[in-house]
Protein backbone atom coordinates (compact mmCIF):
# COMPACT_ATOMS: atom_id res chain seq x y z
CA UNK A 1 0.00 0.00 0.00
CA UNK A 2 1.38 3.54 -0.71
CA UNK A 3 2.28 5.53 2.05
CA UNK A 4 -0.30 8.18 2.79
CA UNK A 5 1.61 11.48 2.76
CA UNK A 6 -1.01 13.40 5.05
CA UNK A 7 0.14 11.87 7.90
CA UNK A 8 3.24 12.23 9.81
CA UNK A 9 5.82 9.64 11.27
CA UNK A 10 3.31 9.16 14.87
CA UNK A 11 -0.11 8.53 12.15
CA UNK A 12 -1.39 12.29 12.94
CA UNK A 13 -2.61 14.65 10.15
CA UNK A 14 -0.33 17.12 8.62
CA UNK A 15 -0.24 19.51 5.49
CA UNK A 16 2.17 18.10 2.94
CA UNK A 17 5.08 20.66 1.87
CA UNK A 18 4.99 21.07 -1.15
CA UNK A 19 7.48 23.33 -1.11
CA UNK A 20 10.31 22.08 -3.36
CA UNK A 21 8.39 20.54 -5.79
CA UNK A 22 8.44 21.71 -9.22
CA UNK A 23 5.16 24.25 -10.76
CA UNK A 24 3.24 22.47 -13.36
CA UNK A 25 0.20 22.37 -15.73
CA UNK A 26 -2.19 20.39 -13.23
CA UNK A 27 -5.43 19.21 -14.78
CA UNK A 28 -8.67 17.36 -12.91
CA UNK A 29 -11.92 16.36 -14.38
CA UNK A 30 -14.45 15.25 -11.95
CA UNK A 31 -18.18 13.91 -12.27
CA UNK A 32 -20.90 12.96 -10.19
CA UNK A 33 -25.02 12.80 -10.73
CA UNK A 34 -27.97 14.07 -8.85
CA UNK A 35 -31.01 11.13 -9.17
CA UNK A 36 -34.80 12.19 -9.45
CA UNK A 37 -37.78 11.46 -10.31
CA UNK A 38 -38.58 12.00 -14.08
CA UNK A 39 -41.01 14.73 -13.21
CA UNK A 40 -38.23 16.88 -11.58
CA UNK A 41 -35.75 16.68 -14.10
CA UNK A 42 -38.53 17.55 -16.72
CA UNK A 43 -39.10 20.64 -14.36
CA UNK A 44 -35.49 21.41 -14.32
CA UNK A 45 -35.09 20.80 -18.42
CA UNK A 46 -38.09 23.15 -18.83
CA UNK A 47 -37.05 25.97 -16.15
CA UNK A 48 -40.11 25.23 -13.70
CA UNK A 49 -38.19 25.50 -10.51
CA UNK A 50 -40.01 28.31 -8.34
CA UNK A 51 -36.40 29.08 -7.44
CA UNK A 52 -34.90 29.86 -10.89
CA UNK A 53 -32.50 28.34 -13.25
CA UNK A 54 -31.18 25.31 -12.04
CA UNK A 55 -28.40 24.56 -14.40
CA UNK A 56 -27.60 28.32 -14.60
CA UNK A 57 -27.19 28.65 -10.76
CA UNK A 58 -25.29 25.15 -10.55
CA UNK A 59 -22.66 26.06 -12.68
CA UNK A 60 -21.76 28.98 -10.79
CA UNK A 61 -22.20 27.04 -7.51
CA UNK A 62 -19.74 24.25 -8.33
CA UNK A 63 -17.05 27.38 -9.91
CA UNK A 64 -17.12 28.61 -6.18
CA UNK A 65 -17.38 25.52 -4.73
CA UNK A 66 -14.19 24.77 -6.34
CA UNK A 67 -12.41 28.30 -5.37
CA UNK A 68 -13.42 27.07 -1.88
CA UNK A 69 -12.08 23.52 -2.02
CA UNK A 70 -9.13 25.05 0.58
CA UNK A 71 -11.22 26.41 3.02
CA UNK A 72 -13.51 22.89 2.83
CA UNK A 73 -11.25 20.83 3.38
CA UNK A 74 -8.77 21.13 5.53
CA UNK A 75 -5.33 20.00 4.35
CA UNK A 76 -5.99 21.22 1.44
CA UNK A 77 -3.56 23.55 -0.47
CA UNK A 78 -4.71 26.96 -1.73
CA UNK A 79 -4.79 27.39 -5.28
CA UNK A 80 -4.45 29.93 -8.27
CA UNK A 81 -6.86 28.74 -10.28
CA UNK A 82 -6.36 29.18 -14.06
CA UNK A 83 -9.61 27.66 -15.03
CA UNK A 84 -12.62 26.29 -13.88
CA UNK A 85 -15.48 24.88 -16.05
CA UNK A 86 -18.76 22.81 -14.70
CA UNK A 87 -21.02 21.12 -17.07
CA UNK A 88 -24.62 19.84 -16.27
CA UNK A 89 -26.79 17.63 -18.71
CA UNK A 90 -30.25 16.49 -17.84
CA UNK A 91 -31.48 13.33 -18.47
CA UNK A 92 -34.44 11.42 -17.96
CA UNK A 93 -33.96 11.10 -14.08
CA UNK A 94 -30.91 12.45 -13.34
CA UNK A 95 -28.71 15.14 -13.85
CA UNK A 96 -25.20 14.62 -15.22
CA UNK A 97 -22.19 16.96 -13.59
CA UNK A 98 -18.76 17.24 -15.09
CA UNK A 99 -16.23 19.53 -13.67
CA UNK A 100 -12.83 20.67 -14.95
CA UNK A 101 -10.22 22.42 -13.00
CA UNK A 102 -6.55 23.69 -13.98
CA UNK A 103 -3.65 25.47 -12.43
CA UNK A 104 -0.43 25.89 -13.00
CA UNK A 105 1.25 25.01 -9.03
CA UNK A 106 3.28 22.70 -7.69
CA UNK A 107 -0.06 20.58 -6.17
CA UNK A 108 -2.67 18.89 -8.13
CA UNK A 109 -6.73 20.17 -8.52
CA UNK A 110 -8.34 17.25 -7.69
CA UNK A 111 -9.98 18.13 -4.49
CA UNK A 112 -11.40 21.35 -6.89
CA UNK A 113 -12.91 19.86 -9.64
CA UNK A 114 -14.55 17.16 -7.12
CA UNK A 115 -15.78 20.05 -4.70
CA UNK A 116 -16.81 21.71 -7.89
CA UNK A 117 -19.40 18.88 -8.68
CA UNK A 118 -19.88 18.13 -5.09
CA UNK A 119 -21.43 21.97 -4.80
CA UNK A 120 -23.17 21.94 -7.96
CA UNK A 121 -24.86 18.66 -7.23
CA UNK A 122 -25.65 20.61 -3.86
CA UNK A 123 -27.14 23.06 -5.25
CA UNK A 124 -29.67 21.22 -7.70
CA UNK A 125 -30.83 19.63 -4.60
CA UNK A 126 -31.27 22.95 -2.69
CA UNK A 127 -33.06 24.51 -5.78
CA UNK A 128 -35.41 21.31 -6.73
CA UNK A 129 -35.93 20.13 -2.98
CA UNK A 130 -39.41 21.69 -2.98
CA UNK A 131 -40.87 18.97 -5.03
CA UNK A 132 -38.46 16.42 -4.69
CA UNK A 133 -37.08 15.38 -1.67
CA UNK A 134 -36.39 11.97 -2.57
CA UNK A 135 -33.15 13.17 -4.99
CA UNK A 136 -29.89 11.74 -4.08
CA UNK A 137 -26.57 12.72 -4.85
CA UNK A 138 -24.04 9.99 -5.64
CA UNK A 139 -20.86 8.32 -8.03
CA UNK A 140 -18.93 11.71 -7.36
CA UNK A 141 -15.10 10.06 -8.40
CA UNK A 142 -12.23 11.32 -9.96
CA UNK A 143 -12.40 11.27 -13.99
CA UNK A 144 -8.70 11.62 -14.76
CA UNK A 145 -5.68 13.76 -13.99
CA UNK A 146 -2.31 15.27 -15.43
CA UNK A 147 0.65 16.68 -14.55
CA UNK A 148 2.58 16.46 -11.17
CA UNK A 149 5.16 13.64 -9.89
CA UNK A 150 2.70 10.28 -10.14
CA UNK A 151 1.82 11.29 -14.04
CA UNK A 152 -1.72 10.71 -15.85
CA UNK A 153 -5.01 9.29 -14.68
CA UNK A 154 -8.12 8.41 -16.75
CA UNK A 155 -10.64 6.46 -15.38
CA UNK A 156 -11.95 3.47 -17.98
Amino acid sequence: MAKLTHLDGKGRAKMVDVGAKPVTRRRAVAGGTVRMKPETAAAIRAGAIAKGDVLAVARIAGIQAAKKAWELIPLCHPLPLDHVAVELEVGEDEVRIRAEASVEARTGVEMEALAAVAGAALCVYDMAKAIDREMTIGNIRLLEKSGGRSGNYKKL
